[in-house]
């Protein structure tokens, strides 16, 4: 085998590699998206007919989904602009490789408690908050506008920068790793149409956080002190605090841990069986 047949193969596997990566960090972000996953279905829909057409030779058919295809591209960048562009934002923040700082476990237990301590302060003193906290998905957009905190995270911060009539009450905090990087910052509020009507900005601007990233969201009702959390692309309202503990535990854990439980289960199960 010469050294040129082997680069050869080496491109080749370079190439497929690339446009594998690019199917799959697509199709990861759109099936995230109700309408993104509507366009998709409608197309494979037309192409699956168009075919059909020329199988059975349906001539009217198959003229008219000519001139769908040729013009269906431009009628749905121009009908679904918002829609694509926030697929292409979300991929343009993707880290490939993640980029959050991966927590030891006496570091991940020091930010529940910390967190977990100032969301009971807030929620028996009807105090409205939101916090959330990066995972992969990059939150530079919403930390550059924001006032910049860069502070250990602790419970009393937290009261402080939420406390009524302060100047960062009304926004968000961020947190990377176990700091909080900024306050005040504003998010995207949710347009999912099947939110009640009786939650209010901080519970729809978590769920627009939820949706356009990785982010944990976490809300405490100012009116109502219950606390919910946003991720994943839900809304998870109204939690006990227990349950809002162990939400928010396993959702901090790193990938690979949930994984080696997992299966650590399994094989629990299959000794069982035995």
């Amino acid at each position: 085998m010469t050294l040129s047949s082997i680069w050869s193969i080496i491109t080749k596997i370079i190439d497929i590699s690339v446009v594998w990566l690019m199917f799959y960090y697509i199709l990861k972000n759109i099936k995230n998206n109700v309408k993104m996953v509507l366009i998709v279905k409608g197309v494979i829909l037309i192409l699956v007919i168009k075919i059909f057409s020329e199988i059975l030779n349906l001539y009217t058919v198959g003229l008219l989904l000519e001139y769908v295809i040729e013009w269906g591209p431009l009628a749905i960048i121009v009908l679904f602009q918002p829609e694509i562009r926030n697929v292409l934002e979300s991929i343009g923040r993707t880290q490939l490789l993640g980029r959050h700082k991966i927590l030891s476990v006496d570091e991940r237990e020091h930010v529940v408690y910390e967190i977990m301590d100032a969301v009971e302060y807030l929620r028996k003193n009807r105090i409205g908050a939101l916090i959330v906290i990066e995972r992969n998905m990059s939150l530079q957009e919403y930390i550059e506008p924001a006032t910049k905190v860069y502070a250990d995270l602790t419970s009393p911060l937290l009261g402080t920068i939420f406390f009524p009539n302060s100047p960062l009450h009304d926004g968000g905090v961020i947190i990377q790793g176990d700091r909080i990087t900024c306050a005040g910052a504003v998010f995207k509020t949710s347009m999912n149409q099947s939110l009640s009507k009786r939650l209010g900005t901080r519970h729809r601007a978590a769920l627009g956080i939820a949706e356009e990233t990785d982010a944990i969201a976490l809300v405490v009702s100012e009116e109502t002190g219950r606390i919910s959390i946003a991720v994943d692309h839900e809304l998870k309202y109204n939690l006990s605090v227990d349950e809002f503990r162990v939400c928010l535990i396993d959702e901090l854990k790193p990938k690979a841990e949930l994984f080696y439980n997992a299966d650590d289960e399994n094989e629990g199960d299959n000794d069982e069986e035995i």
